[in-house]
Formats: C-alpha cells, structure tokens, sequence
C-alpha cells in the first residue's frame, strides 16, 4: 500500500527547509515544536527512511529529504491552488526570486510589478546573494529563480540572457595612483567570479597588485572607492554616477566579458514559472546590451 503523506507534515517539511530551523518553522505554521518533530518521524515512517539528521542544534535534510523536499513543494502548491479555485480560504502562496544585488535597483522592482499585475495574492521573497549561493539555492530548491554571473566560457547551465564587458572601475576622483605602486583592489569576499577575473588579468600581464578592502556587499564595494581606496571590477550596470570607467585612463589590462544566465527550479510551480519569464523579460529589457 502505497504511503498518503499528510500535507501539513509536508507543508513543515517545505517550511523548515526554507528558514533552515524547524523551530521557526514551527513558530510560522503555528505548531509546537513536539507537533512538528512528530510529524517529520511520521513521515519517515511512511517513507522508509531517515529524511533527516541532526547537525549542530539543527536538523538537516539527508539526501532523501532532499527529494521528499521537492516534491513537497508541488504537492503543497497544486493543494493551495486546488483550495484557491474552489473558493477556499488558504495561505497565499509563496515564490522565491534570488539575484545579485547589481540589479537590485531596475531588474528587481520591475519583475515584482510585472509579476504582481498577474499574480497580485501571490507572496514573493527575494534573496541577494553570490553566484555560488545562488545556484546552490536554486538546485536544492529553495529558490524558484534567479539570475546569476557565469565566466563567459562556462557552457550551458541555464538559460544565456546576454554578455556583459567586465570593467575596472574607481571614484572620479581617485587619480592615477597605480603608475608606480601595486593596483590597490576593492573586491568581493572570495568566492567571486570578479575577484577571480580580476587577478587572473592581472597576473597574466605581470602587474603587481595587493588588496585594499573585501566586502561582502555591493554598497561596500562603492564605499571603498568613494573613500578612494583602490579600484573594482564589475559590470557597467548600476554603477552610480559618482563612480567612472577606469580602463584608459590607468592603462589597465583588457578584462574579459561575463554572462548572465537565468536558473529555474526543475520543480517550480505555475506561478513561479511566471516570475521567471517576468524576470528574463524584464532582465533582457534592462541589461541586455542594445
């Protein structure tokens, strides 16, 4: 006989993956940590094996979680949506959108207008983050899409959205302050698609470099030069007015372009499929070379 999973033990299943603690997941869904401890052995039971272990206070999910976990998702969307048609009162559903914070600007409130005109009882959680998180998210299907930096080379995950030149870039009052000393860099904690580029170039022409500052931000990044601190790689996009192109006038080495793609989920629901094609359209609207 085949298992009936409970959906509300999925429902905590989705809940606890997605705030990564069970015990916030309980506190969200209005259960008691005991009630939602339950059903997880419950639900382990009826699937035969472990779906979870226990990882410093926490619990994680097993490789099996994992795809209980993905299925759960679907399972509890074509239920809400189920109740939605029929006029029953239910938690509006919920789509995650995750992108660098370069886009944070355009790309991002012009997907959530274009996705709420259709969709406007639909909840959208977004996420900034690094390209690896990105992805990561994204394969474990805690994110149901997002745009994400690839080197130029890198082949076909996703969907190609457009190539974008890789700049050097610094305060317009920064000056010429490389001629005889190392490039003085603002980066990106590592890991870092232009960290990467940035010290590849470098190396490959032999110009001696040292790091002035690393952030984990994109504000950070324009902070550390406005305080003329040293010079960044990134994108032409989003880059403030106060913040200019660098190539020429420092006699820097050529950067190499870079790719913005788009990632979906494999499991994404109607609705998440939606606000992907609004984030490749609006994407492709704002970003895209013309």
């Amino acid at each position: 006989m085949n298992p009936a999973f409970d959906i509300d033990a999925l429902r905590a299943v989705v809940a606890g993956i997605e705030l990564r603690s069970f015990a916030r997941a309980a506190v969200e869904l209005g259960r008691s940590q005991s009630a939602i401890s339950m059903q997880l052995k419950k639900l382990e039971q009826q699937a035969g094996t472990q779906l979870f272990v226990r990882k410093g206070r926490g619990l994680v999910p097993t490789e099996a979680g994992e795809a209980l976990a993905a299925y759960a998702r679907r399972i509890v969307a074509l239920n809400d949506e189920a109740a939605r048609a029929l006029g029953a009162a239910v938690t509006s559903e919920t789509v995650r959108l995750g992108l660098p914070q370069d886009f944070f600007d355009d790309v991002m409130p012009a997907t959530l207008s274009a996705f709420a005109h259709d969709h406007p009882q639909v909840h959208v959680e977004v996420r900034a983050g690094p390209n690896h998180t990105l992805g990561e998210e994204i394969q474990a299907g805690r994110l149901d899409g997002a745009i994400v930096f690839f080197p130029e080379v890198a082949g076909g995950e996703g969907e190609r959205l457009c190539k974008l030149p890789m700049q050097w870039l610094m305060h317009k009052a920064f000056g010429d302050q490389t001629a005889h000393d190392r490039v003085p860099l603002v980066m990106f904690d590592h890991p870092c698609l232009f960290r990467q580029a940035t010290l590849a170039t470098l190396d490959r022409v032999d110009r001696r470099w040292r790091v002035a500052v690393t952030t984990p931000s994109l504000p950070g990044i324009w902070g550390a030069l406005r305080s003329k601190l040293g010079i960044a790689v990134r994108t032409g996009h989003g880059v403030p007015d106060d913040i200019v192109c660098a190539d020429d006038e420092l006699d820097l080495p050529r950067l190499p372009a870079i790719e913005l793609r788009l990632l979906r989920s494999q499991n994404a629901t109607p609705a998440a499929n939606d606000l992907c094609e609004a984030l490749r359209r609006e994407t492709i609207g704002l970003v895209a070379p013309s």
